[in-house]
């Protein structure tokens, strides 16, 4: 696969290439690679990279599909803007790329599109939250002690730039519950083990060595994304071949908020991770026939 980049504008990067961008890599890419790094966007720190990500996980997708395990992101909050309902599986797959900002809640939706606006006119930019629901993982998947489920999920998705933070099932809203309220228990439905409730998100390990496990449940991740860096607003910085203080006012074509763009980002890297555990459990043969 090749995704060729046909509107490269290096020359947008040569009036601050001394002038490390607030909120991006550039100062300690600068000093790891001793000068040798690439300013122009932002080199492999630039959200470009995810590219690969997205043409991978297009081939694990397909691979899961075999098995009906089926992944689905969507935007869930954009700046102050939050979802305020649940939605089932099939609302999210029928919804989310209905709107721009890939929100299956339309009405939720506008109103994300509303604050970007208002955020770009103020020069400035907006973060938000991209949940991920995998469905029909099968129990049992995982390697501990250190390739859990859990554990590779997060660090993929803390590789995608702008993730900031991971959560699984209740997250840190677990810190609150007591036992009681957070252990989801088991009963039969139709033949099959579920838990009345999913606060572990569908990963299961508690305190025990041997954690990170699939527990059959749907499978439920958060992130969380920060603002984009490069915003119009002047801001305080250095120049580093004059090693004085300096200002800088970003300039050129960036997003306002990149929340939408990483929605399937994210979806990829979940799904990578799965295909490759899925794999590593043998339950995905290392050859596939063709399906008539």
């Amino acid at each position: 696969m090749t995704v060729e980049n046909k509107e490269a504008y290096s020359s947008d990067y040569e009036a601050i290439k001394d002038l490390p961008r607030p909120g991006h890599a550039d100062y300690p890419a600068r000093v790891k690679y001793g000068g040798f790094n690439d300013y122009r966007g932002g080199g492999r720190f630039s959200g470009r990279v995810t590219v690969a990500l997205i043409m991978a996980g297009a081939v694990a997708k397909k691979l899961l599909s075999a098995f009906d395990v089926d992944v689905l992101a969507y935007a869930k909050a954009i700046g102050k803007v939050k979802m305020g309902k649940s939605l089932s599986p099939e609302e999210i797959r029928k919804h989310r790329y209905k709107a721009a900002v890939r929100c299956p809640d339309l009405a939720c939706a506008e109103a994300m599109e509303k604050a970007i606006v208002n955020a770009r006119k103020e020069g400035d930019s907006l973060g938000g939250i991209i949940a991920c629901i995998a469905l029909n993982v099968p129990a049992g998947v995982g390697e501990p002690l250190f390739d859990t489920l859990d554990a590779d999920i997060a660090k993929m998705l803390l590789a995608v730039p702008a993730v900031k933070g991971v959560e699984f099932g209740a997250g840190f809203a677990a810190a609150e519950l007591k036992g009681s309220e957070n252990n989801d228990t088991y009963r039969m439905q139709h033949g099959k083990i579920v838990t009345q409730t999913n606060n572990a998100g569908g990963i299961l390990g508690g305190l025990s060595i041997l954690g990170g496990l699939s527990s059959g449940m749907p499978i439920i991740v958060r992130v969380a994304v920060k603002p984009t860096s490069s915003i119009a607003k002047e801001q305080h910085t250095v120049n580093l071949s004059k090693m004085k203080d300096a200002t800088i006012k970003v300039t050129g074509r960036h997003d306002p908020c990149v929340v939408p763009k990483a929605v399937p980002v994210v979806e990829s890297a979940v799904a990578i991770i799965l295909a490759d555990h899925v794999i590593r459990a043998g339950l995905i043969p290392k050859v596939l026939k063709e399906q008539k």
